[in-house]
């Protein structure tokens, strides 16, 4: 079976992908703002979870971007493979899951595969930059 490789390299096109479908729904989602009620009204979990959604899009697209300018961008083998590749995962999965979530509720259980995937990456990272694992 082939081994995927992840660099940092690919972690731009994340960043900034995340950072403009944060900002389209963002757009999207603010249309109906302007109504009290809109999504349940402003404390409602639907409202709530489908900022979150959006506002992690833009957060973890700046966050991997900033990865990519690190000096562990430069690391190579297992360890920054996985390390790279659970930057991705975590970055899609958790705005996937805070809109998911406030669609229906049941899926919030499901945070705990980006949460993990995010937790890990941080510790990866540190542990790379702790290595002086760089190009």
């Amino acid at each position: 079976m082939p081994q995927v490789e992840w660099s940092a390299s690919g972690l731009w096109s994340l960043g900034w992908g995340l950072v403009i479908v944060g900002v389209a729904s963002g757009a999207l989602i603010g249309l109906g703002f302007h109504a009290e009620d809109f999504a349940g009204g402003y404390a409602s979990w639907r409202r709530r979870l489908t900022r979150l959604g959006h506002i992690a899009c833009v957060a973890l697209g700046m966050l991997v971007m900033l990865v990519a300018l690190s000096p562990a961008a430069g690391a190579t083998g297992t360890l920054a493979n996985l390390c790279f590749g659970l930057w991705r995962l975590g970055a899609v999965a958790m705005p996937t899951v805070c809109f998911l979530s406030a669609w229906r509720k049941p899926l919030r259980h499901l945070f705990a595969l980006p949460v993990l995937a995010l937790s890990s990456a941080a510790v990866l990272t540190l542990a790379l930059l702790q290595r002086g694992e760089s190009a």
